[in-house]
């Protein structure tokens, strides 16, 4: 079935209060949940042939935040994260590295130090991640604090309770807070992902809610999940913050990238995003600048299916170092 554009509000800023904001949201149109469903299924069956395959699994790679975002982390397991985003597989240099690294705030020094002035962004989760139950100001605190450490890219949360308790302003507000606290004196402002734990959110339709409204505030991306919370980067919910962007960028010009996070394991589940992704924006999006995934264990996966593209065996899974 074609996945055709839905109407979409002509654009605005804004300005009034929480009602007028809601107003806004309320007014897009809501998810045929059913045809969403139906998408997936049909996207599900694309394959994707021996020579594409090759081209899309370094595409893929090139992807990947790689994401290390434990309690246990350490400067070390950084730095070792650190050298494999620069480097995949030691022992085929013609492996693309990936598009950042991905981890806490007080960790984000170590990452910097690490790649230096390498291509791979140094990304970090800051606003209290993942609750983001945390006063404005400790958020604003967090993010200054991992921009001025190095970080290329800041990963926020939304409150979800006052989203859900229909607060829209007070989320859009935190937002254009954090956007102007990327701002960088020595350079372009860090990138801004807003993570709206759609695991969280009451429905598809709060879905796109969260994801204009995110858009709205000054988000570069829109982010899925903080992979803390289940159901995380589902299918169905990537397919629909695709749409949103796509009908986002036909009503305001502007375009703005998706990151599913949380549950993307296999070189299977990446390759079915990136056919969901170009049978809904378009090539377009199908750059790091615009995609990426939120993955861990997804890169080692991704370097077995390549190697077995190029030599004809599987390496074993002991091969690749753990992330």
């Amino acid at each position: 079935m074609p996945d055709t554009a839905t109407p979409a509000p002509a654009p605005l800023s804004p300005a009034g209060g929480n009602a007028a904001l809601r107003a806004l949201l309320d007014g897009l149109p809501g998810v045929d949940e059913a045809g969403v469903h139906a998408r997936v299924a049909d996207l599900a069956t694309r394959s994707v042939k021996t020579t594409a395959k090759a081209h899309a699994i370094d595409l893929a790679i090139r992807m990947v935040d790689l994401t290390t975002l434990e309690g246990a982390d350490t400067p070390g397991k950084v730095r070792a994260l650190c050298a494999k985003a620069l480097l995949p597989d030691p022992a085929d240099r013609t492996v693309p590295p990936v598009a950042a690294v991905c981890v806490y705030p007080d960790l984000v020094p170590v990452a910097a130090r690490a790649l230096g002035s390498t291509p791979v962004g140094i990304a970090s989760v800051a606003t209290s991640f993942p609750a983001g139950r945390a006063p404005l100001e400790a958020k604003l605190l967090d993010t200054r604090y991992a921009v001025a450490g190095g970080a290329t890219e800041i990963d926020m949360v939304i409150d979800r309770g006052a989203f859900l308790a229909g607060d829209h302003r007070k989320v859009y507000d935190e937002i254009v807070a954090v956007k102007e606290a990327c701002a960088r004196p020595d350079g372009p402002p860090a990138h801004l992902k807003v993570i709206l734990e759609t695991g969280e959110l009451a429905s598809y339709d709060d879905v796109r809610r969260a994801s204009w409204l995110a858009m709205y505030a000054g988000a570069d991306f829109i982010k899925t999940s903080t992979g803390k919370v289940a159901p995380a980067a589902t299918p169905a919910v990537t397919l629909i913050m695709l749409q949103a962007v796509r009908d986002f960028r036909a009503a305001t010009g502007r375009q703005v990238g998706v990151k599913p996070a949380g549950g993307i394991r296999t070189t299977k589940d990446a390759l079915r995003n990136l056919v969901m992704v170009n049978e809904t924006v378009g090539p377009d999006w199908l750059d790091p600048r615009w995609f990426r995934f939120g993955a861990s264990s997804l890169l080692n996966d991704l370097l077995m299916q390549r190697a077995k593209l190029t030599t004809g065996t599987y390496p074993g899974p002991d091969y690749y170092s753990a992330d």
